[in-house]
């Protein structure tokens, strides 16, 4: 069980293929846009937080049991190799989920294997890859993800996403996004599946140096902060019979009358 006195326990999870390949991205993000993005959860965060990170090429994707068992929230970065996820281990995240471990998908994460399992729909979207300038504006601004956060903020370099964006409803939407052309975009939205809790925030190509400002890196510790949750002893439900007289015999409705 997760103790909330303790610091929040966070994984990044990078697939760490573009900075690896290619040498334009690597000169934005020279350590790998997973360690940045652990830098702006400790810039905000500080000691509250724990932060560490694991690759799509670590030994099961560094994403053991173990790992999971100790991790409150998942941080979660992927764009050219969903493929080579194992389904094994997509399974094996999804029951933490479950479970009560959080999950933070970003940008192109929502074609990953993890939240299409999670949302049970294509997750499949518009988009425009050349650079644009994305404003995204606070929907909710009573809302935990948004604190500290202005409204609008701008992106000045960024991948254009747009509707229609085929996700189930959210819980909540929590910014809205706009672009050049006009288009619209459920930027930051939250679900809950079984005890876990989830945000997509979709600000970070790895085209542009978007891990790197400021707003972005507030939002997303801000996500870390909401998604941890007390995982229950048990999460598996216990399927029994229940009899009637097992309600109205004792302490139940007929125990009440009486009194």
């Amino acid at each position: 069980m997760s103790n909330t006195t303790s610091p929040i326990r966070v994984v990044v999870w990078g697939e760490n293929r573009h900075e690896q390949e290619q040498p334009e991205i690597a000169e934005i993000y020279p350590d790998g846009m997973h360690n940045t993005i652990r830098e702006g959860i400790e810039e905000n965060l500080g000691s509250a937080a724990s932060v560490t990170t694991v690759t799509l090429d670590d030994p099961e994707h560094g994403l053991t049991d173990e790992v999971l068992r100790n991790t409150d929230v998942l941080v979660w970065w992927g764009h050219a190799a969903h493929g080579e996820v194992s389904d094994e281990v997509v399974d094996r995240v999804h029951r933490h989920v479950l479970a009560g471990m959080g999950l933070l998908v970003l940008h192109s994460g929502h074609w990953s294997k993890i939240f299409g399992k999670l949302m049970g729909t294509s997750c499949t979207l518009r988009w425009r890859s050349e650079q644009d300038r994305e404003l995204v504006w606070t929907v909710d601004p009573t809302h935990p993800i948004t604190q500290g956060v202005p409204h609008p903020f701008i992106i000045p370099q960024q991948e254009m996403y747009g509707e229609f964006f085929d996700v189930p409803a959210p819980d909540e939407l929590i910014f809205l996004s706009t672009f050049s052309g006009g288009e619209v975009f459920r930027s930051g939205m939250t679900y809950k599946r079984g005890f876990g809790k989830i945000f997509f925030f979709s600000p970070g190509d790895q085209d542009y140096p978007v891990y790197h400002q400021k707003e972005v890196r507030r939002v997303i510790a801000n996500g870390v902060e909401w998604a941890v949750t007390v995982r229950p002893e048990r999460t598996d439900p216990e399927l029994l019979r229940y009899e009637t007289e097992d309600f109205y015999n004792g302490h139940g409705y007929q125990g009440a009358m009486a009194n």
